[in-house]
């Protein structure tokens, strides 16, 4: 089939990382997992939740995939339950060259354009904020004061200090291992459009220390107990390298169609049109609608983020094995709406080990799998996870992006 004739679709779920990393100690996260602690867990009766799931890991759809001999090669442990059968997708694992275990930095890596700089981090210590970066903050958003100014927990953090954000009106700054700074204050009481611009404004502020992205964390709720985050968080990112593959399928013409938070993690730069939903179920449900409409020639791109928010973070193994066992059900559904020249990558930007120690992401490799109809099933073994954004861009017969080479599927 000509390459015009070709869709390409990439779902990153995101933080279902595979273990294996060399490079993991440079990150304290030497022996981290997040696939194969979550299949060991399962298999030993540590994944269980009374009404949500229990025994095995179950995931027919991906392992027939090649999921399980990816987790094998990756970490050189064989997952309980999976990898029995031989394989009927593509199936390898990809390596992260990137210096840091943040979404920008893998997702930047798997569209084709690495992170070409160091980010910046902001240190363990209260406060954690440089004094004139917060000084800044409050005057410009007319702030109170902040609260937290701290590595926390996004829950946690909200426990703690909402109540005081209710009283005060003072918003609550945190960060993370990763290079971010995050503010959470409540829909009604702060302002949703309020919380947006104060984050525009500390977005401005943290571009000369190169911090990765500021994210607004709206939530509603009284008091302690009750608070809950909302859907309407909102990334605001630095804008990623030149040469990715958004920025190709832009110039040659074709559509493209980002799904989730693609659109605030590439700061908006040639992500087509973007839509977005509450949850992995929203997205899946978007991604066949996409599958459906889109026309030849046509990029679709998203990330499935509540493996990584709703479990990973929260050190979740049984609500992170469920989520897994949701997706995999979705899939045949995915796959069905698939057409004749269409061709789908499935992979992770980074790990969140549910079984680590702390509430950040973990550096470790990451699953590549690759299936279309008409797709020859064969090992991919070890490759860069810029290789992906190249073998799309291959697929699609669009200029190769900065790095990466195409595996030719």
């Amino acid at each position: 089939m000509s390459a015009p004739n070709r869709r390409a679709l990439l779902i990153v779920l995101d933080s279902v990382g595979c273990g294996g990393a060399a490079d993991a100690g440079l990150y304290g996260d030497v022996g981290a997992d997040t696939l194969g602690h979550i299949a060991q867990s399962c298999a030993q009766g540590r994944g269980d939740r009374a009404g949500l799931r229990s025994g095995p890991l179950r995931l027919p759809n991906l392992d027939a995939l090649g999921l399980g001999a990816a987790m094998l090669a990756s970490s050189g442990i064989a997952p309980p339950e999976l990898g029995a059968g031989a394989p009927k997708g593509q199936w390898g694992f990809g390596v992260e060259t990137s210096k840091g275990k943040d979404t920008p930095s893998g997702h930047w890596e798997i569209a084709g354009s690495p992170v070409d700089f160091a980010w910046g981090y902001f240190p363990r210590t209260i406060p954690a904020f440089p004094a004139d970066l917060t000084r800044a903050l409050i005057v410009e958003a007319k702030l109170p004061g902040i609260l937290a100014d701290r590595h926390a927990d996004g829950i946690g953090v909200i426990e703690a200090f909402g109540e005081e954000h209710l009283r005060t009106g003072k918003p609550i700054a945190y960060t993370s291992a990763d290079s971010v700074l995050q503010i959470a204050a409540h829909e009604e009481a702060f302002g949703l459009e309020r919380l947006y611009e104060t984050c525009r404004i500390a977005r401005r502020l943290c571009d000369p220390l190169k911090i990765g992205r500021v994210i607004a964390r709206p939530f509603l709720g009284a008091k302690a107990g009750e608070f809950q985050r909302t859907a309407r968080r909102k990334d605001f990112a630095m804008p990623p390298p030149a040469g990715n593959i958004f920025e190709r399928a832009e110039a040659a013409g074709r559509e493209v169609v980002s799904i989730g938070k693609i659109g605030d993690i590439f700061a908006h730069r040639h992500t087509g049109r973007e839509t977005k939903g509450k949850s992995n179920a929203d997205h899946v449900a978007m991604i066949v609608e996409a599958l459906r409409l889109a026309p030849p020639g046509a990029l679709i791109v998203a990330n499935l983020v509540d493996f990584d928010t709703e479990y990973g973070h929260r050190r979740d193994v049984a609500g992170y094995a469920a989520c897994l066992e949701q997706f995999d059900a979705a899939w045949p559904g995915i796959a069905a709406a698939m057409r004749p020249g269409d061709f789908c990558v499935i992979t992770a930007d980074h790990g969140n080990d549910p079984t680590w120690t702390g509430f950040d992401h973990t550096r470790e490799h990451v699953p590549i799998l690759g299936v279309g109809p008409g797709i020859a099933a064969r090992a991919l073994g070890r490759r860069s996870m810029a290789d992906i954004g190249a073998t799309l861009a291959d697929w699609l017969a669009l200029e190769a992006p900065a790095q990466g080479a195409s595996w030719s599927p």
